[in-house]
């Protein structure tokens, strides 16, 4: 190789310790869990007949039908974020599910154009990292939304933009439902329409993405800036010590 190209390839802002080849054993041979995978739903309305709490339920028999296994997130009680500490019971009580889960379906209706409050306060207690430990990060997602009116995709939309700020997975697939009060029954089961096959199909896409993912969620999101940043940590840790 000449001098030129040399230069042209080299990599002078490289921490070459952090900086690792691709390990292709931690991405195809790694051992493969046997514990059904854990599923956290999250609803958006405090409403007696929410449409946003029968979609999820709606989807969790699915999930459940998958082989999942799933909880429902209640968030009745729970108080908006940063009025009290994270020991709050109902607090306390999102987080260890979110660190539970290994996949996560967000529902939320649609209100004025966006996600609701409730929506974004459930999403607002979970923090990116907890001292060491990441309560979404690699985690599947898959979003939803159910509509007062015509179809719309604002709330979805937005519950993507969050999934990436979480660092979380969110799946191709999606699901909004128009004029919700339609296609639930009496006793709050979802009708047959292509919206119930459209929610079958986000439940199967989930469970595909996280049986896939979920052995390999650590290794897909070490990341070299984070290994620096570590490495530049230690060293500072050290150094004082040393004073």
């Amino acid at each position: 190789m000449t001098d030129q190209a040399t230069t042209m390839n080299s990599l002078p802002n490289v921490d070459e310790a952090q900086f690792r080849p691709i390990d292709e054993a931690a991405l195809f041979d790694v051992p493969r869990s046997a514990h059904p995978p854990r599923i956290l739903m999250l609803y958006g309305s405090l409403r007696e007949r929410s449409y946003s709490r029968l979609a999820t339920e709606e989807a969790a028999r699915i999930l459940r039908r998958f082989g999942a296994e799933v909880r429902i997130f209640d968030p009745s009680g729970l108080p908006l974020p940063d009025s009290t500490t994270p020991d709050h019971p109902k607090v306390k009580e999102l987080r260890d599910l979110s660190l539970w889960s290994e996949g996560q379906v967000w529902c939320s209706p649609e209100r004025h154009g966006a996600m609701t409050g409730i929506m974004k306060a459930q999403i607002d207690w979970l923090p990116l990292s907890a001292g060491s430990i990441r309560p979404t990060q690699g985690r599947t997602l898959a979003v939803m939304q159910v509509c007062g009116g015509s179809q719309s995709f604002n709330a979805v939309n937005q519950l993507r933009v969050l999934g990436r700020w979480m660092r979380m997975v969110t799946i191709p697939n999606q699901s909004s439902v128009p004029k919700a009060f339609n296609e639930f029954d009496e006793a709050g089961r979802m009708r047959p329409s292509p919206y119930y096959d459209r929610i079958v199909d986000v439940m199967e896409e989930l469970m595909k993405f996280t049986l896939l993912l979920r052995d390999r969620s650590s290794y897909l999101t070490d990341r070299y800036s984070e290994r620096v940043e570590s490495a530049e940590a230690l060293s500072k840790r050290v150094n004082q010590r040393s004073i």
